[in-house]
């Protein structure tokens, strides 16, 4: 039976479920969300977060079932923006103000039909519904509304009428998060907002969202901004659950701050990791209990003459209690071999950089060097070294050049004046924000040996980097999640380990497990590393140098702490 949808002004699910012909992705959801409360999705890559907000949209889902009851006005934030590359910006920001400006535009037909209609109570009726639309409405501010949320946002240099693809995918992001705002929905719905946002932009972001006076449910990786602004959360990932041999996995709420939740939810695994193994122990007992006892009757010396009447009674009563004994073992393994919980399942974590064929010549040197680069109006760089293990963090507000200055270390932006020098043999590896793959009918697997080669897939298989589940390394790329393709991105750069590996806002889209996993092992990475990124968390342990960018110009330069 398809989703069922009723309105209300609060959010409720009620034992939906949804999945992909054999592949569940998730059963029997339960949550509500009333005025004024924000719900924060949590859980690994591919359990469903960005599905469960489309759903909530009220976007069709094959095999859907269930009862939902939401706001008439729902508003959906997708990671994906979409904007055709020759929109306008100014066109975006208008079309979002839409129905504020038709409600306008009624009120000043009302307000002229007073004075020229010949049916004044009609008239008069038809100003007072268009007056309480235009109050509610908040027509008078809007503009102001606008400039504010542009200015929040970091977009309020960004001429209206440039075009979609002539900004950075950070601003896109940024602009459709804008639209969304100033849309004004009942209900806000929101797949990692966070991602492209400097930390003012996230403040703004955070005090409107405390101050919605609808529902609001919102999927993140950001463990500040989830401690900030959400007040309650719902971890979809199935391996939270501790469940029987038979039990549906669901998902849990949990009513208090994402740090707190991190120590919950390390105390339940720990005890479900303690009972599995008591079970498993007790288990074990009871089995070689069963066998040993069942063995006992036949293994006793045969009677004398003289007492065979006497032994004959005793070894009844003996075999009797032996008997018992034996169906009361039976009794219990099989009441616990059917209840058993089921064993903790390894969660998809960062396996490490892998071995390989890594190291260039032994003579020492800079892996490559920037003199006086520019790049247009975008970059502006007097000089930049990097050592063979170099570790550098490449911070500044969207449109600061950050993306700018990888593409140049990676070859892939030419600069219109100055030179880059790079050792021969060089090998670098970008990991970009914005992940497509030309071919989204292919494989993981089959794009992973296209990339390595057969030879070094079969030496690093793609399944031990922990980076892509088993069940999807078949399934078409096209069809996995932006989190999930952006993990086969990561596995195809660090299977081929880079002499320079560089990464473009690294954690966005990436589960906060991976992520810190990911930061662990870039520590110890036999390489050079630049990262550019907005991440408070990853910044906050940051411990390599640091290049602070301003308007595509070096605004601070940081050396790596030492030790």
């Amino acid at each position: 039976m398809p989703v069922q949808f009723h309105l209300s002004d609060h959010l409720r699910a009620d034992g939906l479920s949804v999945a992909y012909g054999e592949r569940r992705v998730f059963a029997d959801l339960s949550f509500a969300v009333s005025p004024g409360e924000r719900l924060g999705l949590i859980g690994e890559n591919g359990v469903g977060k960005s599905t469960l907000l489309r759903l909530l949209a009220g976007g069709a889902q094959p095999e859907a079932s269930g009862r939902l009851t939401r706001p008439s006005r729902v508003g959906l934030l997708l990671q994906e923006v979409p904007f055709a590359p020759t929109d306008r910006v100014g066109d975006i920001v208008e079309d979002a103000l839409a129905e504020v400006r038709a409600i306008e535009r009624e009120l000043d037909a009302a307000a002229e039909g007073l004075a020229a209609s010949t049916d004044a109570a009609a008239a008069a009726e038809r100003y007072a519904r268009a007056l309480d639309a235009a109050e509610r409405a908040d027509v008078w501010s809007v503009d102001a509304r606008r400039d504010e949320v542009l200015d929040g946002l970091g977009l309020a240099s960004i001429g209206l009428g440039r075009l979609i693809g002539e900004v950075s995918g950070g601003q896109r992001s940024r602009f459709a998060l804008a639209a969304l705002l100033l849309r004004a929905p009942d209900a806000l719905l929101l797949d990692e907002p966070t991602n492209h946002l400097d930390d003012g932009a996230a403040a703004f972001l955070e005090a409107r969202l405390r101050a919605w006076r609808g529902p609001v449910v919102f999927a993140s990786h950001d463990r500040a901004f989830l401690d900030r602004a959400a007040t309650g959360l719902l971890d979809l990932d199935p391996a939270r659950v501790v469940a029987t041999r038979d039990a549906v996995a669901g998902a849990t709420v949990f009513g208090g701050t994402f740090t707190e939740y991190l120590a919950a939810k390390a105390d339940e695994r720990a005890r479900w990791e303690r009972q599995y193994d008591d079970e498993q122990g007790e288990l074990r007992r009871l089995r070689l209990a069963v066998a040993e006892t069942a063995r006992d009757v036949s293994h006793r010396r045969g009677p004398t003459d003289n007492d065979k009447y006497v032994t004959k009674f005793k070894h009844s009563r003996t075999d009797q209690a032996i008997s018992r004994r034996v169906r009361n073992a039976e009794g219990r393994l099989e009441t616990l071999e059917r209840e058993q919980v089921r064993k903790p399942p390894a969660p998809l974590a960062f396996a490490g950089i892998p071995p390989g064929s890594h190291a260039l010549d032994e003579s020492s040197g800079l892996l490559a060097q920037l003199t006086d680069v520019s790049v247009d109006d975008r970059l502006a760089i007097g000089s930049l070294q990097l050592a063979p293990t170099a570790r550098l963090l490449v911070t500044g507000a969207n449109g600061a050049g950050k993306s700018t200055l990888l593409g140049v270390l990676a070859g892939r932006v030419a600069p219109t004046r100055g030179s880059v020098q790079r050792r021969k043999g060089l090998r670098v590896g970008l990991l970009e924000q914005d992940v497509r793959f030309e071919h989204p009918d292919v494989s993981p697997r089959a794009l992973y040996e296209r990339a390595l080669g057969e030879r070094r897939a079969e030496q690093v298989p793609l399944a031990s980097l922990g980076l892509v589940a088993p069940r999807d390394a078949d399934r078409p790329v096209g069809v996995l999640s932006v989190g999930q393709q952006r993990r086969l991105a990561l596995a195809l750069v660090i299977a081929r380990p880079p002499h320079v590996f560089l990464l473009d806002e690294p954690t966005n889209h990436l589960s906060l497990g991976l992520a810190t996993d990911l930061e662990d092992a870039l520590g110890t990475y036999p390489g050079a590393v630049v990262i550019a990124s907005h991440d408070r968390w990853l910044r906050a342990r940051w411990a390599g140098g640091e290049l602070r960018l301003e308007a595509g110009r070096v605004a601070e330069e940081v050396p790596a702490l030492a030790g």
